[in-house]
């Protein structure tokens, strides 16, 4: 925790910027009937039936000391999916950074050999070595900001129903 707590307290460095990391699933869920249409005074009304349509997975990173956000929507949530996001974050969202503070929970996924599997060696090894990772302790993930900004995003657009991957890709991006 108190690893955390000192990276929280650096401050802004655009060489080397803070970036906590979280996931989480989201149900993909079509009507089984069509809503009811919405009458002035009354909310919308859904039956209560449901067709499941799989999964989705939702990988936040955000950035606490500039208030930047960036979503990625993906089918599965594998060790190989986490190491394209880290190249995606090291290559295209901060590819002027030195080095990425990440703060993240322990996940299997989460480790630095994930990329070994994702791609080659070298490729590996330069993505790695742009990583500073700092883990968040066991039943302490409340310490990861991109919690608390994934908590955010249910809010604005996660609690509704969505059918497909497509549907919910674009909510997150509105």
């Amino acid at each position: 925790m108190e690893d955390v707590l000192d990276v929280y307290k650096r401050p802004y460095n655009p060489k080397r910027p803070q970036v906590c990391f979280d996931e989480r699933p989201k149900q993909l869920i079509a009507e089984a009937r069509v809503p009811l249409a919405r009458c002035p005074g009354h909310p919308a009304r859904y039956d209560y039936e449901y067709k499941r349509n799989g999964v989705a997975n939702i990988f936040m990173m955000f950035e606490p000391l500039t208030g930047k956000r960036h979503v990625e929507v993906t089918e599965r949530r594998t060790k190989i999916d986490w190491a394209y996001c880290m190249r995606q974050l090291a290559d295209e969202i901060y590819p002027e950074a030195e080095q990425i503070v990440r703060l993240m929970d322990n996940l299997n996924t989460h480790k630095k050999a994930s990329l070994y599997e994702a791609f080659e060696p070298a490729e590996a090894k330069r993505i790695a070595d742009k990583l500073e990772i700092h883990y968040t302790p066991k039943h302490g993930s409340w310490l990861n900001m991109a919690e608390i900004e994934m908590s955010v995003l249910s809010r604005q657009c996660l609690a509704e129903r969505m059918d497909n991957i497509s549907r919910l890709d674009g909510e997150v991006r509105a």
